[in-house]
Parts: C-alpha cells; sequence; structure tokens
C-alpha cells in the first residue's frame, strides 16, 4: 500500500496506521510496526517537507526532490542555532547511537540545541541522507541515523529529470484523476517541474468498483491531501467543517467518493457529525475497533 501511494502522510503515526486500515480488510497495527521493524517503510521528511511513511526503495529518488537543505538553515537560525559545523555536530551525535528520542538527542548535542531547533538539526542530517525517524517509542518520535537503520546513508539519485519523471509515473499511478497543478501541490514541487515529470507519464486507466464504499478516513488522510483542489470529493459548503482552520483536518466519512460527515474516537466510542443522511457505519465502525484492539 505504500508503495502504491508513493508516501502516506505520517506527522500523526496513528492517522497514518488507519489511513493503511481504510485501505486493507485484514492489516492489523502489529504488521505496520513490523515493516517499520524491518526497515521496509521509513519515516521520513518527503512531499510538502512533512513527515511521511516511505517505501525504502523509494527514498534515494524521491527524496532527492523533496530534500529542503536551506529551509533547515533557516529554521535553525530561528531558533537561535548556530554554527558552521551544524551537520557533523548533528552526525556524530546520531552515528552508531541507534534511534534517540528528542531529550536523549539534546543531551548528545551537548547544550547547542533545544526544542525544535533539535528537530530542525536532524532535518538538516535528513536533507543530505544521512538521517531518517526511527519506530515511536513510548508514543515518542525517535530519530537515527539511516547508516544504523538502513544500512548506509541515503544515496539521492543523481539524475533529476529521471526521478521527475518517476515521480510523475508512480503519482499518475494512484492519483486519478490529476493534473500537473496537482502533482506540484501535492509534492511541493514548482509547476514548472511537475509539468517537465508529467510528459514522461502516461495517464492510466481507472478501475471500476462495485457496491457501496464506505470508509471512516483518518486526519490528513491522502484522498484529501493528494490533489490542488478538496472540491471534486468535498463541497464547498461542508469544507471549514473538515479543515476548521489552525492546521486541523478532522477524520472524515466517506461515502463512494464523496465527504459526507467527520467521526472521532475516544477509546472505544466513536461519534459522527453527519453533514447529511448517512449509511449504516456499523462494520467500518467495527473494523476500526477491531484495528485498535
Amino acid at each position: 500500500m505504500v508503495r502504491h501511494l508513493l508516501a502516506v502522510q505520517a506527522q500523526d503515526v496513528g492517522a497514518a496506521q488507519l489511513a493503511l486500515r481504510a485501505r486493507s480488510a485484514t492489516v492489523t497495527r502489529a504488521e505496520i510496526d513490523a515493516a517499520v521493524e524491518r526497515r521496509e517503510i521509513v519515516r521520513a521528511w518527503g512531499p510538502r517537507g512533512t513527515l511521511h511513511y516511505v517505501h525504502r526503495d523509494d527514498l534515494a529518488w524521491l527524496l532527492a526532490l523533496t530534500s529542503r537543505r536551506t529551509g533547515s538553515l533557516l529554521r535553525l537560525s530561528q531558533e537561535g542555532v548556530h554554527g558552521d559545523d551544524l551537520l557533523p555536530l548533528i552526525e556524530g551525535a546520531l552515528l552508531g547511537q541507534g534511534p534517540l528520542t528528542k531529550a536523549e538527542l539534546e543531551a548528545r548535542l551537548g547544550g547547542r540545541a533545544a526544542g525544535q531547533g533539535i528537530v530542525h538539526l536532524v532535518g538538516l542530517a535528513a536533507a543530505h541522507g544521512l538521517a531518517v525517524l526511527g519506530p515511536l517509542r513510548g508514543g515518542k518520535p525517535t530519530y537515527v541515523h539511516a547508516a544504523d537503520w538502513l544500512g548506509g546513508p541515503v544515496v539521492f539519485e543523481a539524475d533529476r529529470g529521471k526521478a521527475l519523471g518517476e515521480l510523475a509515473v508512480r503519482y499518475r499511478r494512484s492519483h486519478i484523476p490529476a493534473e500537473p497543478e496537482d502533482l506540484a501541490a501535492w509534492s511541493g514541487l514548482s509547476l514548472g517541474e511537475a509539468r517537465e515529470g508529467w510528459k514522461a507519464a502516461s495517464a492510466p486507466a481507472p478501475e471500476e468498483t462495485a457496491g457501496l464504499m464506505v470508509r471512516l478516513l483518518p486526519a490528513f488522510d491522502e484522498l484529501l491531501m493528494g490533489w490542488k483542489s478538496r472540491d471534486p470529493i468535498l463541497a464547498p459548503e461542508h469544507a471549514r467543517k473538515v479543515f476548521p482552520g489552525g492546521g486541523i483536518l478532522r477524520p472524515s466519512v466517506l461515502v463512494d467518493g464523496q465527504i459526507r460527515g467527520t467521526w472521532a474516537r475516544r477509546g472505544s466510542a466513536v461519534t459522527v457529525e453527519p453533514f447529511g443522511e448517512l449509511p449504516s457505519l456499523d462494520d467500518e465502525i467495527a473494523d476500526v475497533r477491531r484495528f485498535l484492539a
């Protein structure tokens, strides 16, 4: 599923796991965690500079397009982290240590960075192929040197044109219908580069679906993040109910390709705020509980 989607939004790991649940009748959280532990899927800064799950085979060419070295340095300056040794500093703190929490990494940095400055230091290393995120520990993110986790640094694809072509082919395969403007919005690349890659990608034929499809989508699901406009699946009059502002994106109810409500859970209790009449959600609610149990 991760390979097909190319990258799965994973700022919120729980939401990323629920996004995979919505696309499988049987997947379990244990299977997803095992794929992370086996290094098959890797949490890394990808499209739009945000955290995504990416298949390890796609890291070299995808991160070559989406890495933001200048942005990392700017954010470090804003956090008061300065010096001409920042890359060797963070690489030395990570190398040979395995996954480290932010607190553990702060101790190894010897007071050179704190708070978000630590995260942006890791982002700088990631922009050079030297760091990725490890598995959660106690619900907290961990950061790890790529050589420790993957057996070597991520060696970015040097042929940018080749990488752009692969990006467009893979994006079009999992986002139907779409245009270069959608690819630019999803990837964070310029429209010019999106159009350049688009030339190498033919339009795949959409697959037929049968029967009523009902899904409880998590926050930040690819269906809502993967295109420039959400109007085809979310009526404008309901958009603020899903996107209230402040970077919040609520979990949504999908019925035959249309967002028809929002939902939330507290423990095993699921509440739904419909935009109108909805079909039965009993099977979906039961499957969310099955997945989370």
